[in-house]
């Protein structure tokens, strides 16, 4: 349900500024203008994280001042603000990580979001339980100080994934911060407070100290793999400083450079949500890539844990390193020598040098046995003896390696990455869109006097019956070993993910269907031929459909709610006067 529209004082010129910036009919006239409810729909918090000679990491700042952080969450922002000291990373890096939020805290606008969250593509969703963390850190020589170097990160906390948005932002306003501290960071605090709200689909202009970013954030009614250009159509806008093209995509060609040979193994172990550690020399490295395997898989949504950045003082540490039992379905990436050894039981490893684009063709190189891989110094590869489904896409290395040859922009590399992983991804997920599409009853069977049919039960058989006319072979030219790939997916948490996904839509559409067959009923005829206890029960079970489908935002036609609301006042108003009353104040709240 919307929120009320709250004005307070002192917030006037924001109000302005973001009126002339929302539709006036659609959610951003929903969102509270509270002072920082505008910032809290971006980010939690912004920390500033130093090294103390005493202490070691500590947050030194975090804005607002009003931000909650437990002891808990401030420690793992400390250790993952900083490269391992081994990275030797000097001058300005840029990386991001993930954190678990602490249990039980309450957001303010959570209704609110919650409402934009429903329309976003599923993988751009927000994850409740986890902040990310966007970092600019910066670490020079300076004499004045004890340890001869100045070392500090600048931090955008957040539950938005939209890590190509909080690195350009961060790019605009770290260097200066660096230069002007505290009094600079409540300035820039106070233009998110001024920014629209995160609508998707909207084309939004986002004023950041002195400049102007504009971005579309993607809708799930986009068609994949397409991304709407954000630019100027016929007039120059001159206060337009930065139109971002995306708001979360990665460099994928960059990123699976140094492995592009492994490309399809790779996207099958992410797939099938199979342990896998990402070895980098710096926190920089080993996050895009991380992010790049979490993106392979999309449109689908990757369900399990993943780490851009992790250390040996993260909070899950010994639980995602224990040997006691199998490595958990997460993907981590770690640039301290030390996880070589306590991770090298886990069966599949990713070991990254430098990012460099190649200048010359790279050479083929086989995957590795993991027993070759004694340290962070092992030469980079694929460290596995996982045997890949599928048989090997030759076509789209042979078109990435002419790439390399011709010059071809990294951009370009990346947009033709995308598409053959987008193509590979849908190739596998249609066929079980098309089956879980035949699990829906048909719409003859929905009776308004009856509660909704429910979804029949998936079965693995019946799916796999469906393969040898309806498979993949419809849409891909690889062969190999599909049924195999299929069977390993449906254990796992990808597939319990997208499977509980499409559940929850079907059931909804049901019960969107049973409200517009109630709505062509004459209820009001119907209440005259029943008793009085058959028509209260019937008008307290309409209401409770009337708050269900606000409460989820159920996809009912135009008009469905207004009409059953006046069906529900109609039979009321045919009660005994006494009934009326009561029948008028229950359920309205």
């Amino acid at each position: 349900m919307a929120l009320r529209d709250r004005s307070s004082g002192g917030a006037g010129e924001a109000e302005e500024d973001a009126a002339a910036l929302a539709e006036p009919d659609g959610p951003e006239r929903c969102l509270s203008l509270l002072p920082w409810d505008r910032f809290s729909a971006w980010l939690h918090c912004v920390c500033v994280v130093g090294f103390d000679l005493e202490l070691g990491q500590a947050v030194e700042v975090i804005y607002p001042p009003h931000s909650k952080l437990t002891d808990k969450e401030k420690t793992n922002i400390c250790y993952l603000s900083f490269p391992d000291s081994n990275s030797g990373c000097l001058g300005d890096t840029q990386f991001c990580f993930r954190f678990r939020r602490s249990p039980g805290r309450k957001v303010s606008l959570c209704c609110f979001l919650d409402q934009l969250d429903r329309d976003l593509p599923v993988y751009l969703k927000k994850d409740p339980a986890y902040y990310f963390g966007y970092v600019y850190f910066r670490q020079v020589r300076d004499k004045s100080l004890k340890r001869g170097y100045f070392q500090k990160s600048l931090v955008l906390i957040s539950k938005l994934p939209y890590v190509h948005l909080f690195r350009t932002m961060l790019k605009q306003i770290a260097p200066e911060y660096f230069e002007k501290s505290e009094a600079f960071l409540e300035a820039v605090c106070s233009d998110v407070d001024r920014w629209p709200a995160p609508i998707p689909g909207k084309i939004l202009h986002l004023p950041i100290m002195g400049i102007i970013m504009k971005l579309r954030i993607p809708t799930y009614r986009d068609k994949p793999g397409t991304t709407p250009i954000v630019q100027d159509m016929q007039q120059a806008d001159a206060q337009i400083s930065l139109a971002l093209p995306t708001i979360h995509e990665v460099d994928l060609f960059r990123c699976f450079c140094p492995v592009f040979f492994h490309i399809q193994m790779l996207w099958e172990l992410v797939l099938l949500g199979e342990p896998l550690v990402v070895m980098a020399p710096s926190p920089s490295e080993s996050s895009e890539t991380v992010l790049a395997l979490v993106s392979c898989i999309s449109p689908l949504k990757y369900c399990s844990d993943f780490r851009p950045y992790f250390t040996i003082h993260d909070s899950e540490f010994k639980e995602y390193t224990t040997r006691t039992q199998a490595p958990p379905s997460v993907i981590l990436g770690v640039t301290n020598p030390f996880f070589a050894k306590t991770l090298q039981h886990w069966p599949h490893i990713i070991r990254i040098g430098d990012i460099k684009l190649p200048g010359e063709v790279p050479k083929q190189v086989k995957v590795k046995k993991l027993k070759n891989l004694k340290t962070l110094d092992s030469k980079p590869g694929v460290y596995t003896s996982y045997k890949p489904y599928l048989n090997k896409d030759e076509e789209i290395v042979k078109q990435l390696q002419k790439g390399v040859q011709q010059k071809r922009p990294t951009e370009a590399q990346s947009v033709i990455l995308r598409r053959y992983f987008l193509e590979l991804t849908e190739s596998f997920i249609i066929p079980l869109e098309r089956y879980v599409a035949s699990l829906m009853p048909l719409q003859k069977c929905i009776s308004p006097w009856k509660s909704p049919p429910q979804l029949r039960q998936f079965s693995q058989d019946d799916f796999l019956k469906t393969l040898e006319k309806a498979g993949p072979q419809l849409t891909s030219g690889l062969k190999g070993d599909w049924i195999g790939l299929y069977r390993h997916f449906l254990k796992s948490p990808n597939f319990d993910g997208w499977f509980r996904s499409r559940q929850k839509e079907m059931t909804q559409k049901l019960e969107a269907l049973h409200l517009e067959a109630l709505c062509n009923e004459n209820l009001v005829f119907w209440s005259q031929k029943h008793t009085e206890v058959e028509t209260v029960d019937l008008v307290l079970k309409l209401k409770n459909k009337l708050l269900q489908a606000d409460r989820e935002q159920l996809p009912v036609k135009i008009g469905t709610l207004k009409r059953l609301q006046t069906h529900i006042n109609d039979i009321i108003l045919a009660l005994p006067d006494d009934l009326q009353d009561i029948l008028l104040k229950t359920g309205t709240t």
